[in-house]
């Protein structure tokens, strides 16, 4: 109707010769139509109403497309209307709890919560805000109600142990590019942490390892990893870089780089280690590695380690 209405003003004045009374005309029906969508956009609380809104949303800005104006008049619309495509519609399950514009500093830090839109089961638009009984804000989808949990990653490896040596990895890739490491990395699904660093252990050097025990649980809550190492020997002397390494080497205790390291948790580990065969017998170790905000991953004197415990 609205369209049908303009069509005819514009006739209508064309034919007088009032085209400045026309452009006048057709931007007045136009803001009132505006108006008229952004207030009646307020009732809507229901998934079936907010999907009417958006399709009349649509139809206001199909009829900006379509509506020509000659080049010899310039337009300059209310600064009010300028981001009106884009108005948000608040959650009709949205609670009091939502933080998503002021979260309270004294909250847990919340990762990168914001950056989760979508739900992952629906593919519904998310909200940030505190569940109850919970204390940090999380992704909770506003169609099927389920949250997103962030969970730290797990990172195991293998310190390898051959002739009083320990076998280390040069990265040939991001980060920490061309410095010294364990071979380590990921936990995959549907294995285990053995299984996981023997497995890195074989991409990363091509090396077939036997895991002698546990050797240390480094946690980095900075950056949501938790790092589990083994102690591990060869099965063969054999072993040469795989995909991710540019080189694998044995290091005597006195030769390992610890400049040239890669990252904090490989300082730390093998500084454990090194103390341990001074003392006579390697143990087991669970320490808290907490990060320099701000510092790079191949930063590696941009931490400190607390909690360290021993057995």
């Amino acid at each position: 109707m609205l369209r049908r209405a303009v069509v005819i003003s514009i006739l209508d004045l064309r034919l007088r010769g009032s085209w400045s009374q026309t452009v006048t005309t057709t931007i007045i029906m136009l803001k009132l139509k505006a108006v008229e969508i952004f207030v009646s956009s307020s009732a809507f609380a229901s998934s079936s109403q907010n999907q009417k809104h958006r399709i009349r949303i649509r139809t206001s800005q199909s009829l900006f497309s379509s509506l020509s104006i000659s080049s010899s008049f310039s337009l300059h619309p209310n600064p009010a209307f300028e981001h009106f495509p884009s108005i948000a519609m608040a959650s009709p399950s949205a609670t009091s709890n939502d933080t998503s514009s002021s979260p309270s500093p004294s909250l847990h830090s919340a990762g990168d919560v914001k950056k989760i839109k979508f739900c992952q089961w629906c593919g519904g638009t998310t909200k940030h805000a505190i569940p109850e009984g919970e204390e940090r804000l999380r992704a909770i989808c506003t169609t099927c109600g389920k949250i997103a949990y962030q969970n730290p990653k797990m990172v195991v490896g293998c310190l390898v142990e051959h002739d009083n040596k320990v076998l280390l990895c040069k990265r040939k890739i991001e980060p920490s590019y061309g410095l010294w490491t364990l071979p380590a990395g990921y936990l995959e699904i549907g294995e285990s942490a053995m299984e996981g660093a023997i497995r890195e252990t074989r991409e990363e050097a091509n090396a077939d390892v036997e895991v002698i025990s546990p050797f240390a649980q480094l946690d980095i809550p900075l950056i949501g990893q938790t790092y589990i190492i083994f102690l591990a020997k060869l099965k063969k002397p054999h072993f040469s870089p795989g995909a991710e390494s540019s080189e694998c080497q044995l290091f005597s205790l006195d030769e390992i780089p610890f400049s040239s390291l890669s990252f904090s948790s490989m300082v730390v580990t093998l500084n454990l280690y090194v103390e341990d065969m001074k003392a006579g017998k390697p143990k087991f170790h669970y320490g808290t590695i907490n990060k320099r905000p701000g510092s790079s991953p191949s930063d590696i004197n941009g931490f400190t380690l607390k909690d360290h415990m021993q057995s």
